[in-house]
Order: C-alpha cells, then structure tokens, then sequence
C-alpha cells in the first residue's frame, strides 16, 4: 500500500454523528461546547479545545475508577471548545449508547470512556464487593439523553435477567439492579482469591446486562 492509499484507507470519516467510531478501538467525538472524557483517554485532537482535569467529585465528576491500593478516585476530564477529540483506552473496544429521555444504564467505572455534558449522572459503590475490588466496586448511573461511550475487552455479550455475573467480567446494567451473593464453594478455598468468589444476581425480565470475555479487577 503506498502513502497515499495508507493516508486514504486510515482517515477519519465524516459523520453528522456527535459519537462516531473511527474503528473499533477509537472514538471522535465532535466537540461544540463541553463533553467529558476518562483521563489519559485522548490520543489526538483538531481544533480548538481545552481539557480540565475534575480533581473532586464535589459538584464535578471524579472517582469513577477506584485505586486498588489507595481508594483514591481516578478523575475524568472535561473536554470544553470546539474541534474533534480522538479517544482511546488500552485497545479496547469502543461501545456506543445512545439513551433517549428518560433511559438509563449504570456502567463499570472502569469501562467509562465518554459522554455527553447534558448527561445526569451518579456515582456510588457496591460496598458488598469491597473482598473482591478494594472500596468496592465503583459505578456510574447515566441518564439520557445523550450520547455514552463504555469500552469492552473484546466483543461484549448481552444478557436478559434472570442472570448471574462475575463481578469482574461485568460492564453495564439497565433496567435492573444486582444482588452480590457469596459462592461459599469457592470462598472455602484456601489460600485462594478469585472474581467468582462473588457473584452478581440480576432478576426481573426487563433490562440487560453488558459482560466481557476478560476479568477486569479493579
């Protein structure tokens, strides 16, 4: 392939979208105002654009990512101006939501990437978990309407509840809500700690649950 072709073949594309895949490992995000993106997320931009870290999850959003040895809060950063933003995370794939008014979905904080300003959002914690992710594991409910962007490792599966889930496998939730439970045969094993030694329940009929062939540990 000689440059011009590798130029051609490799060029962002024109999209009215404000999400828009280049491929499955990045997002451009066409910026007209603010949006937010996951720290250390941004690999290129074009425009003119300013990224401010949130250091405090009071009245900003930070803590999305917990810190298995210290607990402390990863922050993500607000993307202000106008241009494109290019975003990626350790090669893994980018999954993009787009929730109408009222819509829902409640996502691993690890596999936050970004998502639009207009975006409600809260952040909490499964404290139950906290034997299997130090502090627990950290999520984030969002709200539509607006665009979100999580990323899997690998091709996620979809789920309809009644369904249980390792904790450390799991990426997002909608429409229904876990039961961490205690699988006592692996919690017996000595000198051994494993994601399976809990468990996420998810009952109901409505909603789906996101997993990924990969145990992410927090």
């Amino acid at each position: 392939m000689d440059i011009e072709k590798f130029q051609q073949a490799h060029a962002p594309t024109e999209s009215d979208e404000p999400f828009q895949l280049e491929n499955s490992y990045t997002l451009d995000v066409a910026v007209d105002g603010s949006m937010m993106a996951k720290v250390g997320s941004m690999i290129a931009y074009t425009g003119d654009l300013s990224f401010t870290g949130k250091a405090s999850a009071e009245g900003g959003i930070s803590g999305l990512i917990k810190e298995a040895a210290s607990g402390e809060g990863t922050p993500v950063m607000t993307v202000e101006g106008d241009g494109h933003v290019y975003l990626a995370d350790q090669q893994k794939k980018v999954q993009v939501l787009e929730l109408d008014p009222g819509e829902s979905v409640t996502v691993n904080g690890e596999d936050i990437l970004a998502f639009e300003s207009d975006i409600s959002y809260e952040i909490s914690s499964i404290d139950s978990l906290a034997g299997s992710f130090a502090g627990g594991l950290t999520n984030v409910y969002l709200e539509g309407p607006g665009y979100v962007a999580l990323t899997t490792h690998g091709d996620p599966l979809v789920l309809t509840p009644p369904v249980s889930t390792d904790p450390s496998a799991t990426v997002a939730w909608s429409d229904t809500s876990p039961n961490v439970q205690v699988n006592k045969n692996l919690s017996d094993m000595i000198g051994q700690e494993s994601g399976e030694r809990f468990q996420m329940d998810f009952t109901g009929e409505d909603g789906f649950v996101v997993v990924q062939p990969y145990e992410e540990f927090a």
